[in-house]
């Protein structure tokens, strides 16, 4: 049973045409998505550098046809076809992606085509061309395109022993329709839930803003009061929730003056969290930086806040405490050999990837040039045979930039001879296998840097190492002695 989608994609204002192409090929061909790239397939260009090959075709068709539609040209569509959980393999889910594309097409668009594994639902994501593949022609997106892809989607799954979805409603989109009542909580839902909660028990704004951080939100303050949840890449204002959950509603909420009824949770599973989401809070467990009390009076923190940092330090020192237990850390000197240890396997590897996925970058680069260089050769040996014409030049002109550009890129990096494409495709592939195996168990490493890193930082605010207090130098042997054992 598939869903499916078509997307135009266009350049955007601001965004570079070449930007907004590779986004879109990058996306669909992540390797932690596709199986390191194992399903991944294409059709009329190389999926290594098929946005470029997309973006050479389009400054072909300006040159051959001369029209330019500006910020409102379609640069390409992405197609999507999702699968119901457990219906087909990711073989299957690539085969009929393709298939789809190619009938769609009828094999005029090249097409790179990518099936996702990383979800539950198996999903096979193409972005085509928009420009064919003599240059003169673009797709049109007619109308009912959409049910005429579904209709083909359709007689594909029953070709390939899959049920089809009998009466369809039109959606914008499929992937959470297949999760049903099990589908996780939203960003949003979850800080609704987490407001609710802080509400309960709190007698002022402060004591709110006091439960949110203890459930490990983040508060910003200003204009507008905003949250992040623990997990969130970012913040959410308390106005964009819903009338019940603005400012001015909390206030009302904490006064009496307002009655908001308990949210209603989907599924019989409601109580139960999201992996994501259990490990968001399990994080909040962690050891956490502690609060310099002291800066935060000067700073005029209020009095119910001021109180609720004193609880919140207690419950970070016991867990820091409970951390080095669990790890077996009984002596300041064995934290700081270890935070140390950890601090440099963990920027040693973190280097590493960097200065690999850099060099994979300049390989793209050099195969992208190489590639562009050895397609305008013979364009570029008929225009300066000419004598650089300028006729010759204005019909031939994105030829001529992207193989100068090619020549300036060898320059630049002292290229004397060029290296065959197979040699630097068997030199990424080589690189993107140490990628991996550095990559494996690298979020275990950071997390012991992060969190051994947070123990010692406690470890010195408890201690007191590093302040300048008056009598330090006096008392150094006997924090000394309070350090052998913690």
């Amino acid at each position: 049973m598939g869903t499916t989608a078509i997307i135009p994609i266009h350049a955007g204002r601001g965004r570079p045409v070449s930007s907004a192409l590779k986004m879109s090929v990058d996306y669909i061909k992540n390797p932690e998505k596709t199986e390191s790239g194992q399903w991944v397939t294409a059709y009329a260009c190389d999926p290594l550098i098929a946005d470029d090959e997309f973006l050479f075709s389009k400054n072909q068709y300006a040159a051959i046809t001369g029209r330019d539609q500006g910020a409102r040209d379609v640069l390409a569509y992405h197609l999507r076809i999702s699968f119901a959980p457990g219906e087909t393999d990711a073989e299957t889910a690539n085969r009929i992606g393709y298939e789809l594309a190619m009938k769609l097409t009828k094999g005029n668009h090249a097409l790179i085509c990518c099936t996702h594994t990383d979800k539950d639902h198996i999903h096979t994501h193409v972005v085509f061309n928009s420009t064919s593949l003599d240059c003169t022609k673009k797709f049109r997106n007619f109308k009912g395109s959409a049910f005429a892809i579904r209709r083909i989607a359709d007689h594909l799954c029953v070709e390939n022993g899959l049920s089809i979805i009998a009466d369809p409603k039109p959606s914008r989109g499929s992937y959470g329709k297949w999760q049903g009542d099990k589908k996780p909580p939203t960003n949003r839902e979850i800080l609704e839930r987490m407001i609710d909660a802080a509400l309960e028990n709190a007698k002022d704004f402060d004591g709110f803003i006091a439960a949110m951080i203890d459930q490990g939100c983040d508060v910003k303050r200003g204009k507008n009061l905003a949250f992040k949840i623990p997990g969130a890449d970012r913040f959410a204002r308390c106005k964009s929730l819903g009338e019940d959950y603005t400012e001015s509603a909390i206030l009302e909420r904490l006064a009496g003056a307002r009655i908001v009824a308990p949210r209603k949770k989907s599924g019989d599973d409601s109580g139960r969290k999201t992996a994501e989401y259990a490990e968001a809070m399990q994080k909040q467990n962690r050891p956490n930086l502690l609060i310099d009390i002291q800066a935060k009076i000067a700073g005029g923190a209020g009095e119910g806040y001021t109180q609720w940092m004193k609880i919140f330090n207690l419950k970070q020192t016991a867990r820091t405490l409970i951390f080095l237990k669990e790890n077996s850390i009984d002596s300041y000197d064995d934290l700081c050999k270890r935070s140390s240890a950890a601090s440099c396997e963990f920027h040693e590897r973190n280097n590493r990837i960097k200065d690999i996925e850099s060099r994979q970058k300049e390989i793209n680069e050099l195969q992208k040039y190489i590639g562009d260089y050895g397609k305008t050769r013979e364009v570029y040996k008929r225009y300066i045979a000419s004598g650089r014409s300028r006729d010759f030049y204005d019909i031939h002109a994105a030829e001529i930039i992207l193989h100068e550009a090619a020549k300036k890129h060898f320059d630049s990096i002292g290229a004397k001879k060029l290296p065959s494409i197979n040699m630097l495709r068997q030199e990424w592939a080589t690189l993107e296998a140490e990628r991996k195996k550095l990559y494996a168990g690298f979020k275990k490493i950071r997390e012991r840097y992060t969190a051994l890193g947070t123990a010692r930082a406690n470890a010195d605010h408890i201690l007191g190492i590093g302040k300048n207090e008056p009598g330090r130098d006096a008392d150094r042997g006997q924090k000394r002695g309070d350090r052998d054992t913690l």
